[in-house]
């Protein structure tokens, strides 16, 4: 019955029209002719508008009948347009996918994509690694001092308990790999920096006992992940800390695709691994009370992966954007925002298939797709490995220089390592960036060399798909907390960085909370970090006010 109604009124609104335009076009031939005096012009333009207003009158409460019928009905009227009248977006909107169609669409406007040379690319390639580590620092929340269980000289397997937090003795850490714990390494007063592993080669698992999904009661799958190491893979919002397993979420997120420098392309990533990757998110949906979302690209040239797009058990919404389009934060943001007292999950691609792993294959598969990128490489490639690699192994024999930097994570948000150092626990990408200790004289006033910026100084804009060879000099220091609207040029979220910012350095928990600290991570302002004219460590600064909060409780 919509349907047929929303018919007759669009051909009721075209005859309308049309009746209405041809009476105009008489009137204006009439008058130009000369064939009615001034008096019987205006009469007719008076009775052209009184009927023009009746008009659109009697269209606006049909139009308004035809919407309180559909929503009747059921049918989602955001989705789908039974106006009358074109909705502005439909006019003048932005064009996306043709795969799209039919789907939910979230198309951000504010963002910057830094296109760097050195891409991985290519199959991928089982890296030649042969030593590992377990970072307690990756795990945020956790005490500096876990109880660790293993000592130097042990032979562990790949999913054997390693340690765990002191503060929260059920969640256990494990081995991402079997072999010798070589060392257990200490920082500052005496804090477990890195427990190190040098894999053997046949890499046995722990056997798992098997889980009976549809059977078991949640509690006894929160118990079930927590013994085997599961529940190291999920994050928790606000604050972006281990889940509590205590806290039933409201929502869980996973963001599958990432739009930050040189990362990895999650349709390689997700290869071969759709059957764990499905299981992950059957695990994931029996532990929320609401809904498990799935953030889709949705401004590639090609579809994701078909196992993104026919997975079950998940709300798939389609984001189009620059970077950080890709973020789980920004996707939290614009699906369905996290207000004060709500909690909610978040995954990486690589998290949910290690997850779902644990079910299929009844042991802890910590296997991990990696991008190796960036210019100072010979060959930016894809490689297999397993989480915590040895970052110097990455790269071996595949560096053009010695005089680098490298990068576990992204260039807007990983953190720097020495060679010797490990990748962390939630990274898939190494990044290789030449040492930005060679300054150019007057680069401030003379910018002759083209550098990835949101600045009009460079014509930029003018080549929006140039790729850029960069290295890791920041142009500039540290100088007054000026306001700019730059940030806003970038931050595709309701939320204003830089009174939080200054809220945070003063200390103010309430204006902390009401500036929408609860729904930032450190890289969701990685992006204004980037652009910001003051030189701003706001990755530093936003963390220190979750943690301000995170203690206050």
């Amino acid at each position: 019955m919509v349907f047929n109604i929303h018919i007759r009124m669009k051909n009721l609104h075209i005859k309308l029209s049309f009746l209405f335009i041809s009476l105009c076009v008489a009137n204006s031939a009439m008058a130009q002719g000369g064939l009615m005096e001034g008096s019987q012009w205006l009469t007719l333009v008076l009775l052209g508008a009184a009927a023009f207003i009746a008009f659109f009158f009697i269209v606006q409460v049909a139009d308004n009948f035809l919407a309180i019928e559909a929503k009747s009905s059921g049918i989602d009227t955001e989705k789908n347009n039974f106006s009358v009248f074109p909705r502005m977006g439909e006019l003048f909107g932005p064009s996306v996918p043709d795969y799209t169609e039919g789907s939910k669409v979230k198309v951000l406007r504010q963002g910057h994509d830094i296109i760097l040379a050195g891409a991985a690319s290519g199959s991928v390639k089982d890296a030649n690694v042969r030593t590992f580590a377990v970072q307690p620092k990756n795990f945020i929340g956790m005490s500096p001092i876990p109880k660790v269980v293993v000592e130097v000289g042990d032979n562990v397997k790949a999913g054997e308990v390693l340690f765990y937090d002191k503060k929260k003795p059920d969640i256990k850490y494990v081995s991402p790999v079997s072999g010798e714990v070589a060392e257990i390494k200490r920082a500052e007063k005496r804090s477990i920096a890195e427990i190190i592993i040098i894999a053997d080669q046949k890499n046995e698992y722990v056997k798992l006992s098997e889980f009976n999904l549809l059977h078991g009661t949640r509690e006894e799958l929160v118990d079930y992940l927590l013994a085997t190491g599961g529940w190291s893979l999920i994050r928790q919002r606000p604050y972006d800390i281990v889940a509590d397993p205590t806290i039933t979420p409201r929502d869980i997120f996973i963001s599958t695709f990432d739009t930050a420098p040189l990362a990895p392309d999650s349709n390689v990533v997700v290869a071969g691994r759709g059957a764990a990757f499905q299981r992950g998110i059957d695990v994931l949906n029996r532990l929320t009370s609401g809904k498990v979302y799935l953030g889709l690209n949705g401004g590639a040239k090609d579809a994701p992966s078909s196992i993104f797009t026919n997975a079950t058990n998940a709300e798939k919404v389609y984001f189009k954007g620059k970077h950080p389009a890709g973020n789980v934060g920004v996707q939290i943001h614009h699906t369905a925002a996290i207000n004060a007292g709500d909690t909610v999950w978040t995954l990486g691609v690589q998290e949910v298939i290690t997850l779902g792993a644990i079910f299929t294959e009844e042991r802890f598969n910590a296997e991990r797709v990696v991008a190796i990128a960036g210019a100072e490489l010979h060959e930016p490639r894809y490689v297999r490995t397993y989480a915590g690699a040895n970052m110097g192994e990455l790269v071996k024999d595949n560096l053009s220089n010695d005089h680098i930097r490298l990068v576990s994570g992204d260039v807007l948000s990983g953190k720097t390592k020495e060679s010797n150092q490990f990748l962390n626990y939630y990274d898939d990408q190494v990044t290789v960036l030449a040492e930005g200790d060679e300054y150019e004289m007057f680069g401030w006033l003379l910018p002759l060399k083209a550098r990835p910026s949101v600045s009009r100084t460079f014509p930029n804009f003018l080549f929006p798909d140039q790729e850029f060879e960069v290295d890791t000099n920041t142009h500039g220091e540290k100088r007054a907390f000026v306001m700019s609207s730059d940030y806003e040029r970038v931050m595709p979220m309701d939320v204003h960085v830089q009174p939080l910012m200054k809220s945070i350095l003063v200390n103010d928990l309430e204006r902390m909370e009401g500036l929408g600290l609860y729904e930032l991570s450190e890289e969701d302002v990685a992006l204004c970090e980037f652009v910001c004219t003051s030189k701003m460590p706001l990755q530093k600064i936003l963390r220190e006010g979750l943690n301000t909060m995170r203690e206050q409780g």
